[in-house]
């Protein structure tokens, strides 16, 4: 069995503008990222992640964008956010049907924080894909216990990427995804900005690597069995993190470019599809707003970094057996890289 290797470790290089030391959303600085996992026999393939800005323990708030590329799906608050241009609260992601538990659980968790002993209304922000192909999402796996584990884990570092946490039972594109991240560093005239990505990718179309169509097919991937369906999520919850300072009318703008970025990996943009972009700021609210002209290396950055963050979410996966047998296959690296190569993309020897 393959072991998973991110995009650059593969000599896949998306774009050209610097990462951050780790090539993750925790680039910026107090995001942490928490995963609880569930597997269980051969029918629970689900799970939760938490992206937590620390800012949110001394702030009340901190300012958000939202972008839905295709609104067929589910995001608790996000009215709240649109209309105030704000999140109260850590954002998390699970599985379809889990998350009206989760949000609860969210709630449970904001309201033990210390200075919310008053507080009388919390908009919780918790998204989701659908995970009903590998998972019996009817059993609703997910509880309380789960999202506050994977809150109060979340932690610095590199997070683990594909089929961990809200990524356990996704896939995307013909093959087993998952959790990607990335980041960026945009050079504005204010200094350098670190713009970093997490992504939930779930979605359809045909896979595009370095702009080459990656058909399961063409890398020796077994079609799936016309009595085994795909699930019909088909979606992408994607969160952009930035160190910028930027209203909320800026981080809806760059939001909307983290969506644009999902035709750049071959997303068709199905009409049953739930595409949700949401971008949060955590800089100081004293430093001055950042100039429009700025806006244009933090789009730049948030293209590249999306992008790089979906391929991960593929490459980082493992293939898994799910309910009913039914199984997504990871992208075969070897294979992959062949066709590549027969493409005359430049890539590592």
């Amino acid at each position: 069995m393959q072991e998973p290797r991110r995009g650059r470790d593969l000599g896949i290089v998306v774009g050209t503008m610097p990462t951050g030391p780790l090539n993750a959303v925790t680039d910026v600085s107090g995001v942490r990222v928490g995963h609880t996992t569930l597997v269980d026999g051969d029918s629970i393939r689900s799970g939760v992640t938490a992206i937590v800005p620390e800012q949110l323990t001394a702030r009340r708030s901190l300012p958000a964008g939202l972008f839905v590329g295709n609104g067929h799906g589910k995001m608790v608050g996000s009215t709240q956010v649109t209309e105030l241009g704000e999140i109260e609260t850590p954002v998390v992601l699970t599985a379809t049907l889990s998350t009206f538990r989760a949000a609860d659980a969210l709630v449970t968790y904001m309201l033990r924080q210390p200075g919310r002993e008053t507080a009388e209304s919390l908009n919780p922000v918790v998204a989701e894909t659908n995970d009903g192909f590998l998972s019996d999402i009817r059993a609703r796996p997910v509880r309380a216990e789960h999202v506050l584990g994977a809150l109060e884990e979340a932690r610095g570092g590199l997070p683990e990427e594909g089929a961990v946490g809200a990524g356990t039972g996704t896939a995307a594109l013909g093959f087993k995804a998952g959790i990607g991240t990335s980041s960026r560093l945009a050079t504005t005239s204010r200094g350098t900005i670190t713009v970093g990505v997490l992504v939930q990718s779930n979605f359809s179309g045909v896979l595009q690597v370095s702009g080459v169509p990656v058909r399961p097919e063409q890398v020796g991937v077994p079609a799936p069995s016309i009595h085994r369906p795909e699930h019909p999520g088909n979606s992408c919850v994607i969160v952009v993190a930035t160190d910028g300072r930027l209203d909320a009318r800026q981080l809806a703008r760059v939001a909307r470019r983290a969506i644009f970025a999902m035709a750049r990996v071959g997303s068709d943009f199905a009409g049953g599809s739930g595409d949700y972009a949401l971008a949060f700021s955590t800089a100081d609210p004293a430093t001055p707003t950042a100039p429009e002209p700025d806006l244009e290396p933090i789009f730049a950055a948030v293209l590249e970094a999306v992008e790089e963050a979906l391929l991960n979410s593929l490459f980082m996966a493992r293939t898994t057996v799910g309910v009913k047998g039914r199984v997504k296959y990871a992208v075969p690296h070897d294979r992959m890289l062949d066709l590549l190569r027969a493409h005359r993309v430049e890539l590592p020897i």
